[in-house]
């Protein structure tokens, strides 16, 4: 799957690829808010509450980063892109229980490290300085991403 995930990525123009990129970073922002929302309800320590939220906050600010880079060269309205979201987790609705935390964050701790991934072999693989600059700057941001859930699980 991670494999065919990157080949159709590769294959996206550099719009399309901002745009997948910028709708990417916007679910994962809704994701871990939601997730902190959850944490809270279920009265969970404050620390696992604000580092969802924090992730949450730091999503979005790249999304936004991104989008003023597309705006800049393509205008206002994202291109639409059919692949799969690499960064949605679909764990909200795991997440129902205290115990059924450490599976979220399992399950959060490995889409970021896919995400890393990804943005390193994009990183490699793209002639553009700029493009391959900020696709550095967000493997670095996802594995800080997965740092902070790493340090929640107690590792």
């Amino acid at each position: 799957m991670v494999v065919e995930l990157i080949e159709q990525i590769k294959n996206l123009n550099e719009k399309e690829l901002l745009s997948y990129w910028i709708r990417g970073e916007y679910e994962e922002a809704e994701t871990y808010w939601k997730l902190a929302e959850r944490a809270k309800e279920l009265g969970l320590p404050e620390e696992v509450v604000q580092t969802f939220k924090r992730l949450g906050d730091e999503s979005k600010r790249h999304g936004d980063e991104l989008y003023e880079i597309y705006r800049e060269q393509y205008g206002e309205d994202l291109a639409e892109v059919k692949i799969a979201s690499l960064e949605a987790t679909h764990v909200l609705g795991k997440f129902w229980k205290v115990e059924d935390l450490p599976d979220v964050l399992q399950n959060a701790m490995e889409a970021e490290k896919l995400a890393e991934t990804i943005y390193r072999k994009l990183a490699e693989e793209c002639n553009k300085d700029e493009l391959r600059e900020i696709y550095l700057r967000l493997a670095d941001i996802e594995r800080g991403h997965y740092e902070a859930l790493r340090k929640l699980m107690g590792d």
